[in-house]
């Protein structure tokens, strides 16, 4: 597949290496030739220096030829007008992203298609929408469905008080000898490791599982968690993230966004009737406590400085707040959030990058999300008539080492697979695999 990317910032480079470990065709196109640079060293992509709304250098680019064209400068006007020209000049597909949230609550009406956008993402809102998801149990760092619930992916802290430190998977097998969970990987030190049968839980660990509904609190019984459902949310910053989470959230929630500008807290107020605006310096300890922190289930800072995001995380897990987010623009911090207290950091660039990466996927993949700070993605295929995957059983199919099967949905049900399972067609099949492999994956399901 052809692809041209406009924008090498963190949401185009990061697009790019995912896009090139597949081993597409990329151009990348910027006018900042530092970042071209930087790119062209960590990606084998081509690369054109220059605007990308110009008709010349889109031409350069091969644009006529191009099976995609992603739009993902820092100015959306230039996003627009490139994939408008592009797909006039030939493009098969364009994605621009957006800042102006109209665009997409509006964009049946503006018909962006006719136009020549084929797709619209903003960073702002998808950001908002990984925040509620996050928020669906506070003991958990992650969680993710599969068909509704049928499978879950879910994230847990091990610490020193959790039953598994110290157990091998093997063993943690025997404590659950129904299956109804299994252990897809683990993050300790900033590296990604996917587990097999000698690998042993440490301290510190953040472990990801698939579940079955039932196995989730079997789980969360043997890890020392208890479940806590959120009831009051407060939120730090009213930047568009802010805003978004909280128009999303307070129609489940009880919300209180907290925002330093007298302006903006007037306008939030008016856009957010179901949510409590307070105005004051969230960096202000004292105010936090006045206005309750110590009551809530959950605490998110989404304001522009990523240190504040998470020194103030940090308070609110000081003064008993179950869960943390921290929104950050240094992608590298992600990788920290364990290590240091907070829950869960997020980037919205890199959700934005992973959305879109999940929409242009071609093959049998039916859905597939990446995992905040973990090395590998999680798909979710369904299995042909003459998919390789139906050939053995599992535990002799040679299954590529940096990938594991989770779970498998069939005929309305979720279940792990052990390794005398056969795969049969139809079979919805979840995999987590580190992004090398995942055309060696892919070939399984062919």
């Amino acid at each position: 597949m052809r692809v041209i990317i406009a924008g090498v910032g963190n949401v185009g480079y990061h697009l790019a290496k995912l896009l090139c470990a597949e081993g597409q065709d990329i151009t990348l196109i910027d006018q900042a030739q530092d970042k071209l640079k930087y790119a062209s060293n960590q990606v084998d992509a081509a690369t054109i220096k220059g605007n990308s709304t110009s008709y010349s250098v889109l031409e350069e680019a091969g644009v006529s030829e191009a099976d995609l064209l992603i739009a993902v400068t820092n100015s959306e006007n230039a996003n627009i007008t490139t994939s408008i020209i592009a797909k006039h000049l030939g493009a098969k597909r364009t994605v621009a992203r957006i800042s102006n949230t109209e665009f997409l609550y509006q964009k049946d009406k503006l018909n962006l298609k006719h136009l020549g956008i084929d797709e619209i993402i903003s960073p702002e809102s998808l950001a908002a929408k990984e925040i509620k998801r996050l928020l669906k149990e506070v003991a958990l760092t992650d969680s993710f469905e599969f068909e509704k619930g049928l499978l879950s992916l879910i994230g847990v802290n091990i610490d020193d008080r959790s039953p598994l430190e110290g157990k091998s998977m093997l063993q943690v097998a025997k404590l659950n000898p129904d299956q109804t969970f299994m252990t897809v990987a683990i993050l300790r030190n900033n590296e990604t490791i996917i587990p097999y049968g000698d690998t042993k839980f440490k301290k510190n660990d953040h472990a990801y599982f698939i579940a079955q509904p039932d196995g989730i609190e079997k789980l969360l019984f043997l890890t020392g968690k208890k479940k806590a459902g959120v009831r009051s949310v407060m939120i730090l910053g009213g930047s568009r993230v802010g805003y978004h989470a909280a128009k999303l959230l307070s129609q489940r929630y009880n919300v209180k966004i907290v925002e330093s500008d007298p302006d903006k807290c007037f306008e939030l107020a008016d856009l957010l009737p179901d949510a409590m605006v307070i105005n004051g310096d969230g960096r202000n300890v004292e105010l936090l406590l006045e206005e309750g922190i110590s009551d809530m289930d959950a605490f998110i800072a989404v304001t522009g400085n990523s240190e504040t995001n998470i020194i103030s995380c940090l308070v609110a897990k000081n003064n008993g707040v179950k869960k943390t987010i921290a929104m950050v623009e240094n992608m590298d911090y992600i990788h920290l959030s364990q290590n240091i207290g907070v829950d869960t950091m997020i980037n919205k660039k890199l959700i934005a990058a992973n959305f879109i990466f999940r929409h242009i996927r071609q093959g049998e993949i039916v859905a597939l999300t990446s995992i905040h700070g973990v090395d590998a993605e999680i798909l979710e295929f369904e299995v042909k008539e003459k998919s390789k995957i139906t050939s053995h059983q599992l535990r002799n199919l040679q299954f590529p080492k940096n990938a594991i099967i989770g779970g498998v949905i069939r005929d309305g049900v979720g279940f792990t697979t052990p390794g005398n399972f056969r795969f049969q067609p139809k079979d919805r099949v979840v995999v987590l695999t580190k992004p090398e492999c995942i055309q060696k994956v892919e070939s399984y399901f062919i």
